[in-house]
């Protein structure tokens, strides 16, 4: 009697930590492509991939899933699709689980009846035709991957992260005499003109930038990481992939150059004179046009167009047209964001308010987008004769925006990433003297997650990296001082 023992040792396979790989490949592409889209949903799918992770038994359907955490019913009704189309292709016995061997022992013995030694190559392709398909199946682990339909190619969307890695990696390989990696710095320096999004802070709302792509890329054995400090380098694969969409790229520039020669070919358009008739709706258009922003003939007047929140205005207002405020005929006042007054320590928060009105400073608490503190010119206005209400007056923003931070507040929004974040922020609002304001807070400083020596770093490197005016204090009462000072001098 042949033993079959040795041909089962002989074709064993490390078992997959998970024992539900083609679940587990499906919620991974979800997220992929949700992430590579830039959609939220890339963090439930992350949720529920590690979930099912923890999961140590086979389950049959995506309805058996939702016993899990972060399986809701579109999850489950996902796989459930997913899992019709993949027995729909490979038949309603195909195995779907890594430790599922049901009804393998007995084919593999009418398989193997013949042969008591492993088989070979050529064996193998014999018996994975008809009648025997056992064998191809314990060797594809499941026939997921071998002897299921073949994966989709992965391409980066133009302009995305992963696309300019691949780009920048293409083309720094290109160059005579190159070394064939590139550090992240400098991987990250080169391959941001080629991207939309940051590669250092990441994006309104989300945790993840631009250069979280590259772990796909690594997953994808696109990218190569070797050697520490890191060394990005390109595998053949994705070296393919990045020439292809290198000769894309230049494609599309031919035929933007092609078409704007043929554009000039035909030579100028005809002109109209429609000056009269511009001139005529203009002259009608005078006495409806709303008031354009003003500016304020000082050195702390900012550019025509920034709004309250540090946002462009729309760009049809006329420039040439805008009002100038005279000295005398606005005041300075100082915009206080409604959180330094609300939640948290209520009463340190209202004892700057308190002091602000001790030492006599007009101020306002509003929403702010950007910023704690911030300083308009609010023009005078005069009441109306019959109207109940004078009219509304136009206010234009100084070019100083204040953060303020306790250490307690940096040492948080530094471990959570807000820190980086606020500070991208700051860059981008269009208020070109921005102030870091770093309030010490006593003996509560002694019980920190970080070090003081990695705060101190964090402050220096925002004077001197990011460019900012750093003021620090020692309390609440100081605060107050240097707004009272700061407003007193805008005046």
């Amino acid at each position: 009697m042949l033993s079959s023992e040795p041909v089962r040792l002989g074709r064993r396979r490390r078992l997959s930590p998970c024992p539900n790989p083609l679940f587990l490949r499906w919620l991974t592409e979800l997220r992929d492509q949700a992430r590579e889209r830039g959609l939220k949903t890339q963090h439930v799918y992350q949720k529920a991939i590690c979930s099912l992770k923890k999961y140590p038994l086979p389950l049959r359907n995506g309805r058996e899933a939702k016993i899990l955490q972060n399986f809701g019913d579109g999850i489950c009704k996902l796989l459930d699709d997913r899992l019709q189309k993949h027995y729909k292709e490979h038949g309603a016995d195909a195995p779907i689980h890594s430790q599922s061997r049901r009804g393998t022992p007995r084919r593999r013995h009418s398989c193997n009846m013949a042969s008591s030694a492993i088989p070979s190559e050529t064996s193998r392709k014999s018996t994975g035709k008809k009648g025997c398909r056992a064998p191809k199946r314990l060797m594809g682990d499941g026939g997921i991957e071998k002897g299921g339909r073949k994966r989709r190619e992965y391409v980066p969307q133009k302009r995305s992260g992963g696309y300019a890695v691949l780009l920048a990696l293409y083309r720094h390989c290109q160059i005579p005499g190159s070394k064939g990696y590139l550090s992240k710095l400098e991987l990250q320096r080169e391959a941001q003109t080629l991207c939309d999004a940051s590669f250092t802070a990441p994006s309104l709302g989300s945790k993840y930038t631009a250069w979280s792509s590259v772990s796909t890329l690594l997953q994808r054995d696109l990218l190569l990481k070797t050697h520490n400090p890191a060394r990005y380098s390109l595998t053949e694969v994705g070296m393919a992939l990045a020439q292809r969409l290198e000769s894309s790229e230049k494609e599309e520039e031919e035929q933007q150059t092609s078409g704007d020669q043929e554009d000039a070919s035909l030579g100028p358009a005809a002109t109209i004179d429609l000056t009269e008739d511009e001139q005529e709706e203009k002259d009608a258009c005078t006495t409806h046009r709303p008031e354009p922003l003003v500016t304020v003939p000082q050195k702390q007047s900012v550019e025509v167009g920034m709004s309250i929140s540090g946002k462009p205005q729309a760009a049809g207002l006329d420039m040439r047209a805008a009002d100038i405020l005279l000295p005398g005929s606005y005041d300075i006042v100082l915009c206080v964001d409604f959180i330094e007054t609300t939640g948290g320590c209520a009463a340190r928060k209202q004892e700057l308010v308190r002091e602000l009105q001790r030492n006599g400073v007009t101020f306002d608490i509003r929403k702010l987008n950007v910023g704690d503190f911030l300083w308009v010119a609010k023009e005078k206005v005069t009441p109306v004769p019959g109207h109940l209400r004078p009219p509304p007056a136009r206010e234009l923003v100084l070019d100083y925006v204040i953060e303020r931070k306790r250490i307690d507040d940096l040492c948080g929004s530094i471990i959570d990433g807000r820190f980086r974040e606020q500070k991208f922020r700051l860059k981008r609002c269009g208020l070109r003297r921005p102030v870091y304001l770093v309030e010490e807070c006593g003996s509560a400083g002694t019980h920190l997650s970080l070090p003081e020596s990695t705060l101190q770093q964090a402050v220096v490197n925002t004077q001197v990296v990011d460019g900012f005016f750093v003021k620090r204090v020692q309390d609440v009462r100081e605060s107050a001082v240097y707004l009272t000072i700061m407003t007193r001098t805008r005046l």
